[in-house]
């Protein structure tokens, strides 16, 4: 009896436990690319995800794979998730879609993927350069939260030269009408033409390069962006996209690049 006891109890050691197949709404929310989960959870809060017909605000719930989840009535599906780098041109905004009908950068990319991507953070109509497109939730509030700061360079071409004195200005920090903004290194490109700056900040306020020569009364004729988040457009052509790299990938992820 006790050899028989002991195999039994052996027998059950070996039985796997069963596998939870079960996610947090908001990180399921997540997956689907709609937003991040700290923005799911806002969605979660104001009744605007259902379950199996019912709207939902509770927060921790889990849901199955077999559950319906949907946002304002339309299911969410869990997405390959996508990592697009586009060269910018000028005259295309950055975003998805416009109702007044203006050149977006999805006009660049929608026959990449069946997915919907969203551009990481913006760059304005006039600018050119690296701007990456994807619909990971979690990683696009990593890169785009002026928390977190990703190291941007940009390449200025100013109406007119840019003076030592202004360039120590830069420097030393100017107070705009957002407050106090520093610059990690200026330079000038080609130094017989001082109307070319180049520029790595990692602020992440809106237009702040514009802003920062504006104050002191230049006008940027041209500001392409070089460089983001360890990202860069280098062999690739104005206008022009690619996939990122399996190893591109990870580096954002893991956030080996400030």
């Amino acid at each position: 009896m006790k050899t028989t006891r002991h195999n039994i109890e052996k027998n059950s050691q070996k039985r796997p436990p069963e596998k939870d197949t079960t996610t947090r709404l908001n990180k399921y929310i997540a997956n689907t690319g709609l937003c991040s989960r700290r923005d799911a959870d806002e969605l979660i809060k104001k009744g605007k995800i259902s379950v199996n017909g019912k709207i939902v605000t509770e927060m921790g719930i889990k849901v199955d794979r077999s559950d319906i989840v949907k946002y304002k009535g339309k299911q969410l599906r869990k997405e390959s998730k996508v990592y697009i780098l586009l060269n910018k041109p000028r005259d295309y905004i950055t975003t998805m879609d416009d109702p007044k009908n203006r050149k977006t950068v999805n006009d660049l990319v929608k026959k990449a993927c069946p997915e919907r991507v969203y551009p990481v953070g913006r760059l304005d109509r006039n600018s050119t350069g690296v701007l990456l497109l994807t619909n990971d939730g979690e990683l696009t509030k990593v890169l785009s939260h002026p928390r977190y700061n990703k190291k941007k360079i940009y390449h200025a071409f100013l109406d007119k030269d840019l003076t030592g004195n202004d360039m120590d200005k830069i420097v030393e920090g100017l107070t705009l009408d957002d407050g106090l903004v520093h610059v990690d290194a200026i330079t000038y490109p080609k130094i017989d033409d001082k109307k070319q700056v180049g520029l790595e900040i990692h602020s992440g306020r809106n237009r702040i390069v514009r802003r920062i020569f504006e104050h002191l009364g230049y006008k940027i004729e041209k500001l392409d962006r070089v460089y983001f988040a360890g990202l860069t457009k280098r062999k690739l052509s104005r206008g022009k996209w690619k996939f990122l790299s399996q190893k591109e990938i990870a580096m954002l992820k893991m956030g080996a690049y400030k």
